[in-house]
């Protein structure tokens, strides 16, 4: 593109470059950056009450919650109501105007959202209900921004304050499994000496909770150290309802020792056990692919196709994680009265201490030049440790290549009848918890030690 554009100064004050796009990432967006050097032109339209001219925006669009077709604008000058049939008058009446100094005095750049579409084509109450259906997927959220608010997606990478996250740590009993946990996955992640397991449990909405973290002591050489990894996929954690739960799925990192990760996924079995790589961008459609069949040394015996490995966008459901860990939860009150978690929500046991929540928030997004001068997003440690986010992140895939993300109504119903908790169960604990907060933390970390380590 920038060669058709050198091409056209041939023809100087008569030549035209029309660029349109739909905006995809913030920061890395070609045509954001054509627009914000423009004279950003918008539609205004006047208020059907008060004749206020205005471009109009999503968050002034309102309904009830759960009612898309009540949706209204509100206008910015008299907060008048206004209705889907006056769209028609405003927009005959409507006029382009520009909101900014262009950089070249030529420039000149037209944004137009999916609010302005005509009467009979796709209404407010339809964005509406897109919105509500969107609610919870950082994929479709974002595709909603693109698509019908012409806007780019902000990739929001920043670590939240470990501190912060301390303080909202919760009380159930250790060990167990909170009332809205449906099902059980873990993360691995292999050091030279150790091999550290966090174990986290899932429910509706993908709301989760910590329920275990294990340090196995003597690495990826020492066998007693496998068979601890083995012995924890046969291992149960107790629900609330009373029922014993065992892991669905556990995800375990390739890229320290992984000759040793695939034997041991082929001697316990694929079934349960998911061989994963990180690799670096994003992904949203598709964060997780495999699995793919690749070449394994088996007691030095190379046996081709002799391994599953699933590769896994890690920025994608890192960046997941910070945003459902800065969102807002009800208050106790508002629990009480029978509010629930927004979806996503991640909740922290009281035993998690300072040291994993570092970990956890180890990380920030940021965007960098390449020697070319292109953005490109990057993540950067904050700390030198952070397996508890590596962890997080193989949990997250284990999750998704369950197929959580995909999962009917019908799907989580089964869930909740083979833990044996009605809907009343949920109702009653919006939270999640199972104890009062009175009750006892458990210990802060629980290690398995290897043999030659005794």
């Amino acid at each position: 593109m920038t060669l058709a554009e050198a091409r056209s100064l041939t023809f100087a004050h008569r030549r035209k470059v029309f660029l349109v796009s739909t905006p995809t990432i913030r920061g890395l967006s070609r045509i954001e950056r054509e627009l914000e050097a423009s004279d950003q032109r918008r539609f205004f339209v006047p208020c059907p009450h008060c004749d206020a001219m205005q471009w109009l925006k999503f968050d002034r669009l309102r309904w009830e919650k759960g009612r898309p077709e009540t949706a209204e604008y509100l206008c910015e000058g008299c907060d008048g109501a206004i209705a889907e049939h006056h769209k028609t008058a405003m927009l005959e009446a409507g006029e382009w105007r520009a909101t900014a100094e262009p950089e070249d005095p030529g420039t000149v750049g037209y944004h137009l959202s999916a609010l302005y579409s005509p009467v009979g084509w796709l209404g407010w109450d339809r964005i509406a209900r897109a919105w509500e259906a969107a609610r919870g997927s950082d994929e479709a959220i974002k595709a909603f921004r693109n698509t019908i608010l012409g806007e780019t997606w902000v990739e929001s990478g920043e670590a939240p304050d470990w501190q912060r996250l301390a303080d909202r740590r919760e009380a159930w009993k250790p060990g167990t499994v909170p009332t809205g946990g449906l099902f059980l996955t873990a993360g691995a992640d292999v050091q030279k000496d150790r091999i550290e397991v966090d174990v986290w449990a899932w429910g509706r909405g993908l709301e989760s909770w910590l329920i275990d973290h294990l340090v196995i002591e003597g690495g990826p050489g020492d066998p007693a150290c496998w068979q601890q990894l083995t012995n924890l996929l046969g291992q149960t954690w107790e629900h609330a309802s009373g029922q014993p739960m065992t892991l669905a799925r556990l995800a375990i990192d390739t890229g320290y020792e992984t000759s040793a990760v695939y034997a041991w996924s082929r001697q316990v079995g694929f079934a349960q056990v998911a061989p994963v790589k990180g690799v670096e961008g994003f992904n949203r459609s598709s964060p997780v692919t495999g699995p793919t069949y690749v070449d394994a040394t088996i007691a030095g015996k190379r046996l081709r196709r002799g391994a599953r490995l699933w590769t896994v966008a890690t920025s994608t459901f890192k960046t997941e994680t910070y945003r459902y860990l800065r969102q807002d939860r009800p208050t106790r009150e508002e629990i009480e009265a029978g509010h629930l978690c927004p979806p996503g929500t991640i909740h922290l046991p009281n035993w998690a201490d300072g040291e994993w929540l570092k970990q956890f928030t180890a990380e920030q997004l940021i965007t960098v030049r390449t020697k070319r001068g292109f953005a490109r997003l990057e993540w950067q440690k904050l700390r030198e440790r952070n397996e508890a986010l590596d962890c997080r992140v193989y949990a997250r895939a284990a999750a998704w290549i369950l197929g959580a993300d995909r999962w009917s109504d019908a799907r989580w119903t089964d869930l909740e009848a083979q833990v044996g908790i009605t809907a009343e169960d949920m109702a009653d604990d919006g939270a999640g918890n199972t104890t009062p907060a009175s009750r006892r933390a458990g210990p802060q970390r629980r290690t398995v030690r290897s043999s030659y380590m005794r």
